[in-house]
């Protein structure tokens, strides 16, 4: 991988001269050399390419998240700015498909950013669910996160 970041070195700088070169050589290795054994990734190419497969859903997702964080703003909105008080604060406990510890940190995460339900619990594949209204918390089991979080799953356990 050094070899890589030493190549997007040269790419970024756009031109290639002594000093350049010797100090994209040393920043390349240490560079390697840091997310090898502080970060303790290993990325190999192999990983790179499986990176590659799964950022069309990656950037799917977020575009999903961002929407349903613009939409739960307005629900959240109009229920601050109702005449009536309408808050039902409720607990949602429910079992997520997800295998992966990421994946289901991923949705716990995304649930949190959303305006008006905060995750208060992740326990194996079980997340506890506040909301500040029963409406917000319908739809979280089997929601548009899962389904997009458990395809990545397949994506990179196939």
């Amino acid at each position: 991988m050094s070899l890589v970041y030493f190549l997007l070195w040269l790419i970024f700088n756009g031109r290639i001269t002594f000093e350049i070169v010797v100090i994209g050589a040393l920043i390349s290795f240490m560079l390697d050399l840091f997310i090898r054994k502080v970060l303790r990734l290993n990325l190999t190419v192999s990983n790179l390419i499986m990176a590659a497969k799964i950022l069309p859903d990656i950037v799917l997702y977020v575009i999903v998240l961002l929407v349903e964080i613009v939409r739960a703003n307005f629900s959240i909105t109009r229920l601050v700015l109702s005449p009536r008080i309408e808050v039902e604060p409720c607990l949602v406990k429910f079992r997520t498909p997800l295998k992966t510890e990421a994946a289901r940190v991923a949705l716990a995460n995304s649930i949190t950013l959303t305006p008006g339900t905060i995750t208060v619990s992740l326990d194996g594949d079980n997340l506890l669910v506040h909301a500040l209204n029963r409406k917000l918390a319908d739809g979280l089991e089997g929601s548009v996160f899962e389904r997009l979080l458990a395809r990545m799953e397949r994506i990179l356990h196939v």
